[in-house]
């Protein structure tokens, strides 16, 4: 699993929209993220869909986020545009294994599965909140 660009556009996004208590439209969005507006509407869909920012339609639509930035993590960003923090292909189905029927005997799996687990959970320790008021330790 690599942390594609489209989340790194993703959480640039949410961090813009933490930052005001307004409707935002997508061309301020665009602007203020450094985001192409076709790419920046796809990810703002699927953060709607995710839930966490809010879509108004008309002449003063944008977006807005749900969720406040305290309740974000990064981790809930990457995974709602990736899927799932896995650091190997193995690990995100028993299809993409080519030791399937016995992964106990593959210490690599063992050793990716213990690594995307911590990856998963300091990326859960740290919310848009802190990034955006630098209180977090890597």
């Amino acid at each position: 699993m690599r942390i594609t660009l489209e989340s790194d556009y993703a959480l640039r996004i949410v961090s813009a929209l933490s930052e005001t208590n307004d409707v935002v439209d997508a061309n301020t969005i665009a602007d203020k993220t450094s985001v192409s507006l076709r790419f920046a509407l796809k990810i703002l869909h699927k953060l709607v869909q995710g839930d966490l920012v809010s879509s108004y339609k008309g002449a003063r639509g944008g977006y807005k986020l749900k969720v406040s930035p305290d309740k974000i993590t990064l981790k809930t960003v990457i995974e709602l545009i990736d899927g799932p923090i896995a650091i190997v292909r193995c690990l995100e189905s028993s299809e993409t294994c080519s030791m399937n029927s016995d992964k106990t005997s593959c210490i690599y799996h063992h050793i990716f599965d213990k690594i995307s687990l911590e990856l998963a959970a300091k990326l859960q320790s740290i919310t848009i909140s802190d990034v955006l008021n630098k209180n977090f330790k890597i």
